[in-house]
């Protein structure tokens, strides 16, 4: 599906800590309020490394997955995608994702979506997977919406960003059958 695409998406790796810092110091403003503790931990090399190390253990662990989307040519973190807080008894978890400011709007996050969604189902046997997003974040919802996830309820005070109040989210959900 991505072989004609621009970049490709992988498991992170431990040499993957200088452009995640890369990555996320470029993109600053627009982690901090969604993925605020991903920014706190690559602000700086030696951070990023720490950060790295314990996303790998806990993908060997299969307890949390971080992907990368990468520039096929420069190598350069351009996106994250985590399949995270996996309930096995419910065959269920959440995707959380984030592009950079260059390559929003260009449709590589409802590719990656899709093909993570895919592989979540196939390859982690999950039949239910959710997405979690402010309902001002239109990018975001367009992305669940454009990959059938379905509204199903406003979450009150689901996440706090850093100096806000708690926000309201709105949980989509995708269902494979069982």
């Amino acid at each position: 599906m991505l072989e004609r695409e621009i970049y490709t998406i992988e498991p992170i790796a431990i040499k993957d800590s200088w452009r995640l810092c890369n990555f996320a110091v470029a993109n600053a403003d627009r982690l901090k309020r969604y993925f605020p503790k991903t920014l706190a931990h690559n602000l700086t090399p030696n951070l990023s490394e720490v950060f790295v190390s314990q996303k790998v253990k806990e993908l060997e662990a299969k307890t949390e997955f971080l992907f990368t989307l990468k520039e096929k040519e420069t190598r350069t973190i351009i996106g994250l995608i985590y399949v995270k807080k996996i309930d096995k008894a419910l065959k269920q978890a959440e995707l959380a994702y984030c592009i950079g400011y260059d390559y929003e709007g260009k449709g590589i996050i409802s590719k990656t979506v899709r093909y993570i969604s895919n592989w979540a189902h196939e390859e982690l046997g999950l039949t239910i997977l959710q997405i979690i997003t402010h309902k001002t974040n239109i990018g975001s919802v367009k992305v669940a919406e454009n990959n059938k996830y379905t509204w199903i309820k406003t979450l009150p005070k689901e996440h706090t960003p850093p100096n806000e109040a708690p926000l309201d989210m709105e949980l989509y959900e995708l269902h494979y059958e069982r």
